[in-house]
């Protein structure tokens, strides 16, 4: 049931796909600022409570109809929920439109869209950046983000009571940003445990995304920087992936500071005798980096379908 009800989900994701402003999504973000402003007193314990009143508010109603449909009603209204639960839990196309629209940008020589549209999609000043740190800002970017709205949510789909937790890890990663990364939420105690917990619920899809980037590219590549590179960005889990996307693609992702080897010798001496930072290998990002982008994410979305058929299949044969 888990595999059908996935597939299902993605077929009718490609037919309509659901937008990252729908009714849903904005409701569930008026939630976590209503309880942030309900619970924040300034101190790490709110946080705490904040954090698991807003997950239980979504989590537990999800599992409680997911019981009554498998016990008291059928299994294919158990099948109807999980396809629900999934199409809304799941973002593979939510933010695909500003990705194909820079890379068609880019393919026109329009730099000037390309930067407004990565501005709008990624919250960062873009300004000045050329086509190559465009590109290389746009493959990050769709790396994270179809590992937190698709890879993310099969690992925990897989768990007992999954609609319930792929709900969990939605509203956690969602947690994490609107509770850290505003300019007003920045350092402050309240968002640190929702951090925190992300960064535990996501440790092991995290790490098999990374490996499913390595099966899928450039399999030596990705594991040496992911070995080599990944402790080089601030996220762990976020270096984890980019490392081994970098080597799979075989394209250099990161800024010059995170790609620059961290050598613990003076500078001068560094100039005497000759030594240079080690660089991330790899060529520079361009607009070709973008498509193999593309490939990448579709060939390691095959490679999770199969390993949850042959899953589905080993179940039904017990």
């Amino acid at each position: 049931m888990t595999f059908l009800s996935i597939l299902c989900a993605l077929l009718i994701e490609q037919l309509k796909p659901l937008r990252a402003d729908n009714p849903i999504y904005t409701a569930i973000k008026a939630l976590a600022m209503r309880i942030e402003a309900w619970c924040n007193a300034g101190e790490p314990q709110n946080g705490r409570l904040g954090w698991w009143i807003t997950v239980a508010i979504l989590t537990v109603p999800t599992a409680l109809i997911y019981w009554i449909c498998l016990h008291k009603l059928n299994i294919f209204a158990a099948l109807l929920w999980n396809i629900i639960i999934v199409y809304l839990t799941l973002g593979f196309r939510h933010y695909s439109h500003y990705f194909t629209s820079i890379q068609l940008a880019l393919h026109s020589g329009d730099e000037e869209t390309a930067r407004t549209l990565l501005a709008e999609w990624t919250h960062t000043d873009t300004t000045g950046l050329d086509v190559s740190e465009i590109a290389r800002l746009a493959v990050e970017k769709s790396l994270i983000t179809t590992h937190r709205s698709v890879f993310g949510v099969f690992f925990w789909f897989l768990m007992p009571v999954g609609p319930a937790c792929a709900v969990m890890y939605r509203v956690a990663e969602h947690l994490s940003r609107a509770w850290n990364e505003p300019q007003h939420m920045k350092n402050e105690a309240f968002g640190q445990y929702a951090a925190r917990i992300f960064y535990i619920i996501d440790w092991i899809p995290a790490r098999l995304t990374a490996i499913a980037f390595a099966v899928v590219g450039n399999f030596e590549d990705a594991i040496y920087a992911w070995r080599n590179f990944a402790h080089r960005w601030k996220n762990e889990s976020e270096g984890i992936i980019l490392a081994s996307g970098s080597g799979a693609l075989g394209v250099r992702l990161g800024s010059p500071e995170e790609n620059a080897v961290e050598l613990p010798i003076d500078a001068a001496i560094v100039d005497s005798v000759g030594i240079e930072p080690e660089v991330m290998p790899g060529e520079p990002a361009g607009i070709r980096s973008l498509q193999s982008a593309v490939g990448l994410v579709w060939r390691a979305l095959l490679l999770w379908m199969l390993l949850l058929l042959l899953l589905s299949m080993a179940v039904w044969l017990a």
